[in-house]
């Protein structure tokens, strides 16, 4: 599998977002997760993306559980994980990026992975009362400390990036980015690739929009981020799978899956990009593989590019209450 550097790591191009480890897109059982891991192993696939919130830790007891069950599997693995997101006392939603969280919950990741040291640690979610140098230099303290390898931002922008680099070098900067989501195109894209950054695109399939089967509006009902998301609202909804349609065509006549063309696009818009699908099924793992897999000339990103053109979804990516964190820097 072709790799992407992190942080002077050569890890493969396609790695796992283990939010859907946690039950966040439905249910799942660690046996299932396990077998998730299994495949990726044996695919050539290195880089495990988790969170100390997805689940509230459940996503890393289970990569933690995976590599206690398989000795030696550690050192064939590049694992990031992200702090930052926090609850007061009464249940509201807050960003703290203090040394004293940020170290406090990376402990608590090393604990429940079962190791020492991980390998690239992100501010999950930017806390823009403390200008970044400091941040930046908060988790360069923990990259002294041997706590981890690197440093990430999670939803920064192009800006805000350059002036944490500054400070302490970012390996990597994690963007929603997909042919449903354009905005990295529109900054952070070419700020990664000046700076030596890989840009870390989750939900590279949209959200299931760029599948061969898109989520239904039961589970999207039963799923309080998704029912609530202005993309999977109606007429929105409608109006993405009617276009979308298009995009499944294509991408039978390619002879990909929906999935895997949206993949293989999302890789070959920079040799910088490191693409972290989730799911839940084996057989669905084995589409996204194929994508990154694939070799995609400029007349098919061209034709890929017309049946999608750039802003061609219905709705914005975030609710109101799910922008609070994010910079909206277009």
């Amino acid at each position: 599998m072709r790799t992407r550097n992190i942080g002077g790591t050569q890890v493969s191009c396609l790695g796992i977002g283990a939010m859907s480890f946690a039950d966040f897109y439905g249910p799942t059982t660690e046996e299932n997760s396990f077998a998730i891991l299994d495949a990726a192993r044996a695919a050539g696939v290195t880089h495990i993306d988790t969170s100390n919130v997805y689940g509230m830790g459940r996503s890393e007891r289970t990569i933690g559980a995976w590599l206690a069950a398989n000795p030696g599997a550690r050192a064939g693995v590049h694992i990031a994980t992200k702090a930052g997101i926090t609850r007061t006392a009464d249940g509201q939603r807050v960003f703290d990026n203090s040394l004293a969280h940020m170290e406090r919950e990376l402990d608590g990741s090393l604990a429940r992975l079962g190791t020492d040291c991980v390998d690239l640690f992100y501010v999950h979610r930017y806390q823009a009362a403390i200008p970044v140098e400091d941040v930046a230099g908060t988790m360069g303290r923990l990259v002294e400390k041997g706590k981890c390898k690197a440093i990430g931002f999670s939803e920064i922008a192009p800006s805000t990036l350059r002036r944490a680099h500054a400070e302490h070098p970012v390996a990597a900067v994690q963007s929603e980015y997909s042919l449903s989501t354009r905005l990295p195109e529109m900054g952070m894209l070419q700020a990664c690739e000046e700076l030596g950054v890989a840009l870390v695109a989750f939900s590279p399939v949209g959200r299931s929009l760029l599948t061969d089967t898109p989520i239904t509006r039961e589970r999207i009902a039963a799923n309080p981020f998704l029912a609530s998301n202005p993309r999977m609202m109606e007429p929105n909804l409608s109006a993405n799978l009617k276009i979308a349609e298009g995009f499944r065509a294509l991408a039978a006549e390619m002879g990909l899956s929906a999935a895997a063309l949206a993949i293989a696009w999302g890789l070959h818009k920079g040799g910088h990009v490191v693409s972290i699908p989730g799911t839940r099924s084996v057989a669905h793992f084995a589409e996204l593989v194929a994508g990154a897999e694939a070799e995609l000339t400029a007349e098919d990103m061209a034709r890929v590019e017309t049946v999608l053109p750039i802003g061609w979804c219905h709705g914005d990516r975030y609710s109101r209450d799910q922008w609070v964190g994010p910079e909206n820097y277009c």
